[in-house]
């Protein structure tokens, strides 16, 4: 063990070398990594994130050059069972935001996650949105909340086999295939457009037993009669107020709110343990090695700089409106306005005594309508307590103008687009693409909405009532926001504003929609002037990663709940990989305008229901 924990030190000396630049704040987070806490004895809840891939093998590698190390179920199950025999920890909060579990994964947490129930120990989940497994787990919980505008995508299984028979056809390739057994169909796909007779027979009892587990899940979780699961299923999905109706969920609470729910039951000074039992996953003993490098740190990673003159904060929404956060590399983060990173900055702040006002630069066609909420419930927690200024760049609309509806005061300028108030939502169709190559996908389902989503067919007209029903309530809410932002300053009714319509940053202003023609340094000094300072800085928020956080992969996360995960885009499609390049030097403003769409692509298939503008254009 010493050993290894030799090898461990040489790394991180490495590390410390090529990184003279870095902080000794970000050092901590090494550290962290090989500590046990150090918390005085007290109450606990202890967190744990269920990550997006769940290994089978444990790895004892610490993570220095990369993410997180990845999660192996044993260590998962141990870690899980230490905080349930821990008399310290009074309860327990699971992230299924991002999990990527397999049914019988679920059906293994879900046992476990019981067993704390059974010692008088709560489990607490929030969420901003649950699919039919992360569901099924959650309902494991004492407790199950959701954002407001969250929504549960409990629809049932649906599922599709390919077959290239016709493919191979098309190549001039005959498969010579043999099997033992009439069930032994695992050749099938090469030898057939579709499954034999005992082969279809199998999958069908398949997508019995598998659906007949989810059911016995939810209905054990949640206290209900399967006939009664089966029916929800088959009305699914569900916003989060019908939800909270139907008994899916106990209540509806942003994330601030759950964590003041915890403290009123637990005690503001209850401490919530992030990386409860990450030494086991690691495999290093609480030997402190790093106390021989603390000296050498501090001297090579300087202090991290302390603002204490008051200043105006500038928080950027730039790009498309995603949920999560973006991939970082050494070169910085991937384009977009991802909800996490905003509202942690918007979190920090507003918790920070130096910052005395906050201006919100937008620059952003919009996109996720959950990213947009979760962005504007924190833009309004900064406005509680000091002001919060609106800057419009380019674009800020449909979902660029949903996160500015919680300012005192918005800017724009001239040709800001703005305004597009509306959502679109739907999918694309794409079995006579699959056809067209000759790839035949064989479907199976079990309840009414679950072929919902498929890229196979239309929607029918209880999926396309659904879907329209869906949409109503995340547009009837964003104009309620816009109403509740704007009050008289509108000129106008809000249906003959919103229905998608386009402004021109003058037109906005016309119409209410907009306070003031200007850019970002008048709106930074409206908000100097509101906060009646004199002399100020004016800081971003949060600061660029530094070469060392790039390289750990560090994010400064201690939240309690995180998002999705992020997705991989249509541009490294191999077609558009090869293509892209070239056409970026021939024509780079149609190439811009096409990845704009792309995202738009990407995102129905995400989030469903999105908020974004209707056309990409490029000027000249």
């Amino acid at each position: 063990m010493m050993r290894a924990t030799y090898k461990y030190l040489v790394i991180l000396l490495a590390a410390a070398l090529i990184a003279p630049v870095s902080t000794y704040g970000q050092f901590d987070a090494l550290k962290r990594l090989t500590k046990k806490s150090s918390a005085p004895p007290a109450q606990k809840i202890a967190y744990f994130k269920i990550p997006a891939e769940i290994v089978e093998t444990p790895s004892h590698m610490p993570p220095l050059f990369g993410g997180a190390a990845p999660t192996s179920m044993k260590s998962l199950l141990s870690r899980l069972k230490k905080a349930r025999q821990d008399p310290k920890i009074r309860a327990i909060v699971i992230d299924v935001q991002s999990a990527g579990l397999g049914a019988a994964q679920v059906e293994e947490l879900h046992a476990t996650l019981q067993r704390f129930k059974a010692v008088d120990k709560e489990v607490f989940v929030h969420a901003d949105q649950l699919t039919n497994w992360t569901y099924a787990l959650s309902t494991a919980a004492s407790h199950v909340s959701l954002v407001p505008t969250g929504d549960i995508w409990l629809i049932g299984l649906y599922g599709e086999s390919p077959f290239i028979r016709g493919a191979l056809d098309k190549l001039g390739i005959v498969p010579v295939i043999e099997q033992c057994g009439d069930f032994k169909s695992a050749g099938e796909f090469l030898m057939r457009k579709g499954p034999s007779e005992p082969a279809e027979k199998m999958y069908n009892w398949l997508f019995d037993g598998l659906y007949d587990g989810l059911v016995e899940l939810i209905a054990t979780g949640r206290g209900m009669k399967n006939e009664k699961v089966r029916t929800l299923i088959d009305n699914g999905p569900y916003s989060a107020e019908e939800a909270l109706q139907a008994g899916l969920i106990d209540v509806i609470q942003h994330r601030q709110d759950f964590i003041a729910d915890l403290q009123s039951r637990f005690g503001e000074d209850v401490d919530v343990v992030t990386d409860y039992g990450d030494e086991d996953e690691m495999g290093i003993p609480d030997d402190n090695f790093f106390a021989m490098f603390e000296y050498m740190m501090n001297l090579m990673n300087p202090t991290p700089k302390v603002y204490t003159e008051p200043s105006v904060a500038i928080v950027y929404v730039e790009g498309t409106i995603q949920t999560g956060r973006g991939q970082k590399s050494i070169f910085g983060s991937s384009e977009g306005a991802y909800s996490t990173p905003i509202r942690k900055a918007l979190d920090k702040a507003a918790a920070d005594d130096s910052v005395k006002a906050v201006v919100l630069r937008v620059d952003s066609p919009g996109g996720s309508a959950l990213a947009s909420e979760i962005i504007l419930d924190a833009t309004k927690r900064v406005a509680a307590k000091k002001p919060l200024i609106v800057s419009m760049g380019n674009v800020a609309g449909s979902g660029g103008y949903y996160v500015s509806c919680g300012s005192e005061m918005v800017f724009a300028d001239r040709n800001t687009i703005t305004a597009s108030i509306g959502v679109i939502g739907g999918k694309l169709v794409t079995k006579k693409a699959w056809e067209s190559i000759g790839v035949n996908w064989y479907p199976h389902k079990r309840g009414a909405m679950a072929g919902m989503l498929s890229t196979a067919t239309p929607f029918n007209e209880k999926e396309r009532a659904k879907i329209r029903h869906y949409m109503t309530t995340v547009y009837d809410t964003f104009k309620g926001h816009v109403v509740a932002a704007r009050g008289d300053r509108l000129t106008k009714p809000i249906e003959e504003l919103a229905g998608g319509r386009v402004f021109t940053g003058v037109q906005a202003l016309e119409r209410g929609l907009v306070d003031k023609i200007g850019g970002l340094s008048d709106a930074v000094k409206y908000a100097a002037n509101r906060a009646k300072l004199g002399d100020y800085d004016i800081r971003v928020i949060p600061e660029p990663p530094s070469l060392f956080d790039a390289l750990l992969g560090k994010d400064g996360d201690d939240e309690l709940i995180g998002i999705m995960p992020n997705k991989t885009s249509v541009v490294s499609w191999p077609i558009f990989k090869a293509a892209i390049p070239m056409l970026a030097t021939l024509d780079p403003n149609r190439v811009r305008t096409l990845l704009q769409a792309f995202t738009r692509i990407e995102l129905i298939h995400q989030e469903r229901v999105i908020m974004m503008m209707p056309i990409d254009i490029w000027m000249k």
